[in-house]
């Protein structure tokens, strides 16, 4: 984030936040980025996969390690880590063969962690889930090579 964007924000009062923000995600946006979440990986396990499926998943990591830093889950930092890595591999292995494909050792590292994504879009109030959104933006336009951090 920039300095210059953290001023204004402190500079603003702070809005209430409404009912909306404070429950969960309703019940059929939830279900809606679940089943793509999963008809994803399907695709990814069957080598039926493209660039975008590929970025939709390593979205979803993302964003379930944002909200597990806000207190929404306790899977350890290196099943996010382990996914990241996979992501990259993919994408090389792709763009030298055309073939997106996950590999099989690390299909099951996307299930829990799309469990996880679930679990929390089902739980997170939907204000954790924007805040997350906006901490995945932010790393996108940022230089950082990942938001994942592993304690040593």
């Amino acid at each position: 984030m920039s300095v210059k964007r953290n001023r204004s924000r402190a500079n603003q009062p702070r809005r209430p936040l409404t009912k909306a923000l404070l429950l969960p995600m309703d019940r059929a946006s939830a279900s809606e980025q679940s089943l793509r979440l999963h008809l994803a990986l399907v695709a990814c396990r069957e080598c039926q996969a493209n660039s975008h499926l590929i970025n939709e998943l390593m979205r979803a990591v993302y964003l379930a390690y944002f909200l597990q830093r806000a207190g929404y889950g306790r899977h350890p930092a290196e099943h996010f880590k382990v996914a990241e890595c996979a992501v990259e591999v993919t994408l090389a292995h792709a763009h030298e063969t055309g073939e997106w494909r996950l590999t099989p050792d690390v299909i099951g590292d996307f299930e829990e962690l799309i469990a996880l994504y679930d679990a929390q879009l089902a739980r997170a109030p939907l204000h954790a889930v924007r805040h997350a959104e906006e901490q995945l933006r932010d790393f996108l336009a940022g230089t950082e090579s990942s938001p994942i951090v592993v304690e040593a």
